[in-house]
């Protein structure tokens, strides 16, 4: 009976703290609300002497684990995009080349994450298996993108818009697969108490003794599979808002970067057991698309704040000032490259203090991430596991006083 309670507080806790979050627009981690709540009720029925605390402190880690490995990840892959495609004159050369190894990346990482994470509960693939089919399916990729790429030719538009089109497909594909391993994670780990609930009762019916293995029938996943589809058509449009516009602005580029990104970290995640969420890494992808955005901006207008002083100092007039700019803007990358390393050569000789520098780099500081979106989904995080487990307790509580004579 106290198992049973236990799951029963467990599962309602973290059901209702999900709802909460999501109604908040804050994208908090099924995974760690289902660990609060077995936590919460775990030790109020049995003391905090049950509880795994060294897997606690794994599952804390991974608060910042997820999130920065997937930032990191998605800003190197948006940084490789952007130096090896968008600053390119040729774009349209470039994308020819390079589109079709990014997206055998994609289909490396994908099928790698999809025969890791989407399909254990079927048959658990070692780490050497999944990396090879998911090899096997990054060279397929390879072939037919790039044979189709040369195809399109000179019907690429040469320009940034362009180059964008060519995520379009790779992006749904890869939100498709995230979607698909994401929800097979994700409904197990919400129907596991349910499960266990169903498993225990049948045990008390039966031999009367509590399994460390539960069965799963079909209907229990059934169950998982209907929430998780009624949960996004009523919260769905909420947290894609949060997530797709409202931290930053997402393009088909950044996009798939932080598709991308999340599948690897994911891979890199399960090779070296170290605990993450999916939630997480997506958002902190998201994030570190923003942040890399941000440092981008911020170099350019501050060098555009320099060539300004600099022909200030030179006493040329605001018409001629303005009119260089806009061909500086227009220029080649090779070519404003040219002329920023020569307004680096003859800044050497003025001396600024560190005080000044500071101040020249904030006034010039671009803010492409919204700052209140931050802290608000970081404190979502953070209280996922203290709240949920406290929210269980409550409610085991309840649940003993209301079913003991």
């Amino acid at each position: 009976q106290t198992f049973i309670w236990l799951m029963m507080a467990a599962l309602l806790a973290a059901a209702l703290w999900l709802n909460i979050a999501t109604a908040m627009g804050a994208p908090v981690s099924t995974t760690h609300s289902i660990v609060g709540g077995v936590l919460g009720a775990g030790v109020a029925a049995g003391g905090f002497g049950v509880a795994n605390w060294p897997m606690m402190g794994k599952i804390a880690a991974s608060w910042v684990i997820s999130p920065v490995m997937g930032g990191a990840i998605a800003a190197g892959f948006l940084l490789l995009i952007k130096r090896t495609i968008l600053y390119k004159d040729n774009k349209r050369q470039a994308a020819q080349k390079m589109v079709p190894v990014y997206l055998a990346i994609m289909g490396w990482a994908f099928t790698t994450y999809l025969v890791l994470k989407g399909l254990k509960h079927i048959h658990k693939f070692p780490m050497s298996q999944a990396l090879l089919i998911g090899l096997v399916a990054g060279v397929g990729v390879f072939f037919v993108t790039g044979v189709l790429l040369r195809k399109q030719g000179e019907k690429l538009e040469n320009s940034k818009s362009g180059v964008d089109k060519l995520f379009v497909i790779p992006l749904i594909v890869s939100a498709a697969f995230l979607s698909f391993a994401h929800g097979a994670n994700d409904v197990a780990n919400a129907v596991g108490p349910l499960a266990a609930i169903n498993t225990a009762v049948a045990n008390a019916a039966g031999s009367g003794t509590i399994t460390t293995k539960v069965a799963i029938p079909l209907w229990v996943m059934a169950i998982g599979a209907l929430g998780i589809a009624t949960g996004l058509a009523l919260y769905g449009p909420k947290l894609i808002k949060t997530v797709g516009q409202e931290i930053t602005e997402l393009d088909m580029a950044r996009g798939f970067c932080v598709a991308l990104a999340a599948a690897i970290t994911v891979i890199i995640a399960s090779q070296y057991g170290l605990p993450v969420s999916s939630t997480h890494i997506a958002v902190g992808a998201v994030f570190g698309v923003g942040f890399l955005r941000e440092h981008l901006q911020s170099n350019y207008n501050r060098n555009i704040a320099k060539i300004r002083k600099h022909m200030h100092d030179e006493n040329e007039d605001e018409e001629t000032i303005t009119a260089f700019l806009a061909r500086f803007e227009a220029a080649s990358v090779a070519e404003k490259k040219r002329v920023l390393r020569e307004l680096k050569e003859k800044a050497k000789h003025e001396e600024f203090s560190w005080a000044q520098r500071r101040r020249f780099k904030k006034a010039y500081k671009a803010k492409l991430i919204e700052r209140s979106m931050l802290w608000k989904i970081v404190a979502a995080w953070v209280f996922t596991v203290p709240l949920s487990g406290v929210l269980a307790a409550a409610l085991y509580y309840m649940i003993r006083g209301y079913m003991l004579p």
